[in-house]
């Protein structure tokens, strides 16, 4: 029996689960449970916890003892303020240049259009469809990387189904002949996957999910109008900045590159001649507006132009989005190095936007804990854009408590059989 099954048997079924957001800067951890009435979750503890230096490089483990050392910490903390005791399965979060996420579009020829698709034939359309996805990403990885990188498939959702050009959400009962289904995959290096296990295995963890993390961030914000919603979701984290962009609703694809806080503070560090801590600290209160002027003039005269750099490679993960449509208009960001005020305004300045084919002129927001609509916090110590990715981790658990919907069961289906 796979996890996801054994995780909605109801036999084995838990009233509390954990949320793991481990982070380059920070070890982030929440207790929750799922009300199946209002099919929303429920967070009732929370913590954070620093990472030593050196647990983790670009977004990726680089000291499993120390990891697994901050990660118990974050939880006994977060299960201490829940009051429930110690709680044992787990959606981990995981990040980094490595991971790759895109969007895959197959079309499928039916053989008798005339007949109406029933369960078993959209089993062996989804399952052809899926291998097809997976065989064209391992090409790209193969070729982006090199073959001797071992990969492995995290994440899958179909977001785009359409039969004859037109668009549904459930083929079953429906007649056509062309039937084009996208879906989004996740890939992994097992390296950091094995790392992940390791870590769950010696905190005597059951893993739910292992989630790619910008796709847990723009799966997570809930919309009016969600099949025409577009958006890119920016999670600037310790070591790395995530990028991914929606368009109609779906998750198009996801990029990572190496430049999140710690590479600010780096450079405060340098230029001040303080310690890295001494210069974190000053990155905090520059961010909240609690320096001097002549302070806060200092630290944007060194931060603006490594601003610049990051920009850079938001344009350049932008830009294979921008090769065959317009991108969204619409800019969110997130995580805890999103709080230099410099980013936005770079994100806001002319040139960039002149280089990419945007519907219209970007408009840029923050992502608030209260936008991840599926959550709800009682421990009211969420209040930053820093925690939504954990809630959007969380998230994840709640749409698996609730799925109900059969192309998302068949579709996990035949994920279990392509990472057995």
């Amino acid at each position: 029996m796979g996890l996801l099954e054994k995780f909605t048997d109801k036999k084995h079924r838990e009233k509390y689960y954990l949320s793991l957001d481990i982070g380059t800067e920070v070890v982030k951890a929440l207790v929750f449970s799922v009300d199946e009435k209002t099919k929303k979750g429920i967070v009732i503890g929370a913590a954070r916890v620093p990472q030593d230096t050196g647990n983790m490089q670009s977004g990726a483990i680089s000291s499993i003892s120390g990891v697994i050392a901050t990660a118990r910490a974050a939880i006994d903390l977060a299960q201490e303020q829940a009051n429930v005791g110690r709680v044992q399965q787990v959606v981990i979060g995981i990040a980094g240049e490595l991971v790759k996420g895109t969007t895959t579009t197959v079309h499928y020829e039916r053989p008798q259009p005339d007949e109406r698709i029933d369960l078993a034939e959209l089993k062996n359309i989804v399952q052809k469809v899926q291998w097809k996805a997976y065989e064209r990403i391992k090409e790209q990885i193969i070729w982006e990387l090199g073959d001797e990188v071992d990969v492995r498939l995290i994440n899958a959702a179909i977001v785009d189904v359409k039969i004859d050009g037109y668009r549904i959400t459930n083929p079953l009962n429906f007649q056509g002949k062309k039937v084009s289904i996208g879906i989004f995959n996740a890939y992994a290096p097992m390296i950091h996957l094995g790392a992940i296990h390791t870590i769950a295995d010696d905190l005597k963890l059951e893993i739910i999910s292992v989630a790619a993390e910008p796709y847990a961030v723009s799966s997570s914000v809930g919309h009016e109008n969600i099949a025409d919603f577009g958006g890119i979701f920016i999670d600037i984290g310790g070591g790395t900045t995530d990028v991914a962009v929606v368009r109609n609703g779906g998750l198009e694809g996801t990029k990572m590159f190496a430049i999140g806080g710690r590479a600010f503070t780096k450079r405060l560090a340098y230029e001040l001649g303080v310690s890295s801590d001494e210069a974190e600290r000053i990155k905090q209160k520059y961010s909240v507006g609690q320096l001097t002027q002549e302070q806060a003039e200092k630290v944007h005269e060194i931060v603006a132009q490594d601003a610049l750099v990051w920009l850079g490679g938001v344009e350049l993960s932008l830009a294979e989005f921008a090769e065959n449509d317009l991108l969204p208009s619409q800019i969110f960001l997130c995580g805890g190095g999103s709080a230099l005020p410099e980013l936005r305004q770079a994100l806001l300045g002319g040139e960039w936007v002149r280089n990419l084919p945007f519907s219209k002129t970007p408009q840029v927001s923050f992502l608030q804990p209260r936008d991840v609509i599926a959550m709800t916090d009682t421990t009211k110590s969420l209040k930053s854009p820093q925690d939504v990715t954990p809630l959007a981790l969380a998230n994840l658990v709640v749409g698996v408590v609730d799925e109900e919907r059969v192309l998302a069961q068949i579709l996990r289906r035949a994920m279990r059989s392509i990472q057995e």
